[in-house]
Formats: C-alpha cells, sequence, structure tokens
C-alpha cells in the first residue's frame, strides 16, 4: 500500500469540487495508495516524472517514488486548464 501525499494546490483544487465529482476524484486519489497505475493512467512526457488520471473532464497529475511507496497528488484540474498550467 503507497501513502498518500497532497500538495497544497491540489487540496485547492479539490476543494473547487463540487457534490459527484469532488466525490469521484476523491474515489480515484483514495485508490492511487492501492494501485498507483491504474488502468487508464498515462506517463506524462517530457521533463515530468509524472503520470495523469482522467476522471470525467478532469485529470489528476501525481507522481510516484516506488522506493519510498509514496504518491504525490499535484494538481486536480480541469482537461482545458491543466496543461497549460504545465507547459507555464
Amino acid at each position: 500500500m503507497y501513502r498518500l501525499l497532497i500538495d497544497p494546490p491540489a487540496r485547492k483544487d479539490m476543494d473547487r469540487l463540487k457534490g459527484n465529482l469532488w466525490q469521484r476524484v476523491r474515489d480515484a486519489i483514495l485508490g492511487l495508495s492501492e494501485v498507483p497505475r491504474p488502468a487508464g493512467c498515462v506517463k506524462l512526457q517530457g521533463n515530468y516524472d509524472a503520470y495523469r488520471l482522467r476522471v470525467g473532464d478532469y485529470r489528476i497529475v501525481y507522481e510516484i517514488d516506488d522506493a519510498s511507496q509514496v504518491v504525490i497528488v499535484h494538481h486536480v484540474k480541469h482537461r482545458s486548464d491543466i496543461y497549460r498550467q504545465l507547459r507555464g
């Protein structure tokens, strides 16, 4: 089982979500502690050592440290915003 760490920006992102969407994102993040590379996750290209997981129109961007067995969630954003933020 992996330990979950959620960065402050990801916490703020989650605070903005409402109702069913918040629950779906929360469940997806909690699932990362059991299976850090679930079906549908994609390793991001470029200089990132990060993965992306889709939850509807939202994306969860996170890193996995297998040596420490830690999953660090960096961002939870709408698909139209997340990649702009990662580039900038």
